[in-house]
């Protein structure tokens, strides 16, 4: 079994709310990682990884959500392109920031974990 087919088999085994939580806690990583010239490889690893739990989550979910999976999913590959070129321009990594921890907030929204 491949570590792919491992993780996606782990990943699976989890209830939607917390699968969303993992792909929040994600984004809150890639904004993190962004901090940080140097990490580069990391951002690209986790945005990877992002773009999986995506697409075994979203067909489990309602019509509203999925689209709004797929709205990330789509952003996440613009990034996963832009880092290539833009990765040493600190305003982009800056807009990667803010935009990862914005969606992150709303994934945890969506997913039920937040408490008011």
């Amino acid at each position: 079994m491949s570590r792919l087919e491992k993780l996606r088999s782990r990943y699976l085994k989890d209830p939607i709310p917390m699968r969303l939580g993992g792909l929040a806690a994600n984004l809150a990583r890639v904004a993190s990682f962004s901090k940080h010239d140097g990490h580069q490889h990391a951002v690209s690893a986790t945005i990877a990884e992002s773009k999986w739990f995506i697409e075994w989550t979203a067909n489990d979910l309602d019509v509203e959500q999925t689209a709004e999976l797929v709205r990330l999913q789509s952003q996440l590959a613009r990034w996963e392109l832009q880092s290539r070129n833009s990765w040493n321009d600190e305003k982009w990594r800056q807009e990667l920031l803010r935009s990862s921890q914005q969606w992150s907030e709303q994934l945890i929204k969506m997913s039920g974990l937040a408490t008011s």
